[in-house]
């Protein structure tokens, strides 16, 4: 029997033969479309700071006059004494700029989804005997599928339907019509982080008024993004105001330091506060983190030029690449996936360019 350093070692041996041991490079200086590695400057072309605004003259300075005003840390969480007047003031920017009633801040995106389906599949909520049911795209995001993992098994059905196909969605949906299910929800990420493209969310939402679902969609990749405003992928496809439960990450557009939220109705965000337990028991966001996305909400809903511009360079890029050779996935978010084949052949590929 091998000790447990022995089976790892062996674990990490199989990951670096099949070359899908993930390598951190470190760089030294800030987050931009250039960035310095062991002090040579290379071109950035891997980050999620879609706006630039990690480094952005305006936020770093909201950021640091966040620490001036109220420290650097709460250090306490939310319902004991971690809560200032700026977090509130956060939320109620986040849920104008997406446009839902109420928003309710996390340390992360992954928090939010986690906490999100299991504080609401796994609580009575007046019912002794329940079912739930989770439709759910097969490419959603890990901390979508972990969050769907921590529902209680008696008490959820989860469903998932081909990537982006609107009929085996309706299908399941409509073998489901009569069932007594207590939630319908269809759970989508607005945008797919790894092949880059949308939801169809128009036909998930006309499908989830005719069947009873709630629609659910983690928009990280989208949220100052998409659309000429960068509201999302709601403003893209025609459903602003339509979508039940939207969250999101303030790590990448939004300034891309650290941060989640669900933005959703008065009613489903007081409950969270309640009953969502990475909200309850985290810390809340520190100041400057808070300060900094506030700006970079002020700055989007006061000037789109930075997202037009964003759109400019994407379009670019994808022109330019093909032209090159290069096999992409077609599209228009700035997640663009180049095509080569093999993992192996890739984390090569990335290695040979950081070299050159």
């Amino acid at each position: 029997m091998l000790s447990v350093p022995e089976l790892i070692t062996r674990e990490l041996k199989q990951l670096r033969d099949l070359k899908t041991f993930k390598y951190e490079t470190a760089f030294e200086s800030p987050q931009s479309g250039r960035v310095k590695i062991k002090g040579k400057e290379v071109i950035m072309l891997a980050s999620n700071n879609y706006l630039g605004l990690s480094n952005h003259p305006k936020v770093k300075q909201a950021a640091i006059e966040g620490i001036k005003k109220y420290g650097y840390g709460v250090a306490s969480v939310r319902f004991i004494c971690g809560t200032q007047d700026i977090h509130y003031e956060l939320e109620k920017t986040i849920s104008k700029f997406v446009g839902t009633e109420d928003a309710i801040l996390f340390s992360s995106c992954f928090a939010a989804n986690e906490g999100f389906f299991a504080s609401l599949i796994n609580e009575k909520l007046g019912f002794e005997n329940y079912k739930d049911v989770l439709y759910s795209d097969k490419l959603n995001h890990a901390s979508i599928i972990d969050g769907q993992r921590l529902c209680k098994s008696e008490v959820v059905d989860k469903k998932i339907y081909n990537h982006g196909d609107m009929n085996h969605l309706e299908q399941l949906l409509s073998e489901d019509k009569n069932a007594n299910y207590r939630f319908k929800i269809v759970v989508t990420d607005g945008v797919f982080s790894m092949e880059g493209d949308l939801a169809n969310l128009h036909k998930i939402v006309e499908l989830a008024k005719v069947y009873g679902a709630m629609v659910f969609v983690d928009d990280s990749h989208a949220i100052g993004v998409c659309g000429k405003r960068g509201r999302g992928t709601p403003e893209v496809k025609g459903v602003l105001k339509k979508i039940d439960v939207i969250t999101g990450t303030l790590g990448k557009a939004i300034g891309g330091a650290a941060g989640g939220y669900i933005a959703s109705s008065k009613e489903i965000v007081s409950y969270l506060r309640q009953k969502s337990r990475p909200y309850t028991f985290s810390n809340s966001l520190p100041p400057s983190i808070v300060f900094g996305a506030k700006a970079a909400f002020e700055l989007l809903s006061n000037d789109t030029s930075l997202v037009t511009k964003l759109h400019e360079n994407t379009a670019y890029f994808r022109t330019e690449i093909v032209k090159l050779g290069f096999k992409i996935l077609e599209g228009e978010h700035p997640i663009v996936p180049i095509m080569l084949g093999e993992a192996a052949l890739a984390q090569d590929m990335s290695a040979l360019l950081l070299k050159k």
